[in-house]
């Protein structure tokens, strides 16, 4: 059975959030699961608790030195073990890591701007068949490995886009299908209409006119880089009830990306 990779988006998470019970039900059923989360907002919470400032340049987190502590911190840290803690009280077998652990990611930074942001991916899948083939679900955070240009700062890790970890991983594994679950119902069209179904050649469409954006767009461009081995991606509102378990089971809603 081929895997399923599941980008799980911050905002999507919540105290009646369902996704761990339908992980822990997947895998019990015997499907090969690999989760990418998220984690912005509550970076950004701790950032402001922490009284440093944050900024934004097309979706990515400008990142200075002090930042990516935090965001290491709180993602690979706190959200990843709040959520691989979520899956074991469940019943089911989780191990979280970052793309720092095993190698998983590596990352070059194409925007000085963005400090250090990784953008150009580059994902050595080994660990992750390696837990998958033992019966874990692996949950990653993206953090990666990676220098700043000609830095001599110390450290060689850089803050990753989730979305964008998410699909190049479900490139490397060649993955059965990509699902992001998000806190909208999918992707919309000039008139607010929700697409149900997109080419990649429209769906990269929606990026050049401006259409996609507020993070869709970054969304959009991990599925086209997905979509170089994996035959189809999805987008759904993982706000609603059992969201994950309904669209496996075929009675999912959403955009289609293939």
């Amino acid at each position: 059975m081929k895997t399923i990779v599941i980008k799980i988006g911050g905002s999507t998470l919540g105290k009646s959030d369902t996704t761990a019970d339908d992980l822990v039900t997947l895998q019990k059923r015997g499907m090969p699961i690999v989760v990418i989360h998220g984690g912005a907002q509550a970076v950004s919470d701790w950032l402001s608790r922490l009284d440093i400032s944050t900024s934004f340049v097309r979706g990515l987190r400008v990142t200075d030195l002090e930042t990516l502590r935090v965001v290491t911190a709180i993602l690979s840290g706190l959200v990843n073990k709040e959520m691989v803690s979520a899956i074991w009280h469940l019943g089911g077998r989780a191990v979280g890591l970052s793309g720092v652990d095993g190698g998983l990611i590596h990352a070059k930074n194409r925007t000085p701007e963005l400090g250090y942001t990784g953008e150009d991916l580059n994902v050595d899948a080994t660990l992750l068949r390696t837990l998958l083939e033992t019966g874990y679900i692996p949950v990653v955070a993206p953090i990666s490995l990676g220098l700043l240009g000609k830095s001599n700062e110390n450290t060689n890790m850089l803050n990753v886009n989730g979305d964008t970890a998410a699909g190049a991983i479900a490139a490397a594994l060649s993955a059965e299908k990509l699902i992001f679950l998000t806190d909208v119902p999918g992707l919309y069209d000039s008139s607010k209409r929700l697409i149900h179904k997109l080419s990649p050649g429209d769906a990269q469409e929606l990026i050049t006119s401006g259409v996609a954006s507020g993070g869709m767009d970054a969304k959009i461009e991990a599925c086209l880089i997905a979509l170089a081995t994996v035959s189809e991606a999805r987008i759904i509102d993982g706000r609603i009830s059992h969201a994950l378990l309904n669209e496996i089971e075929g009675k999912g809603n959403g955009t289609t990306i293939g």
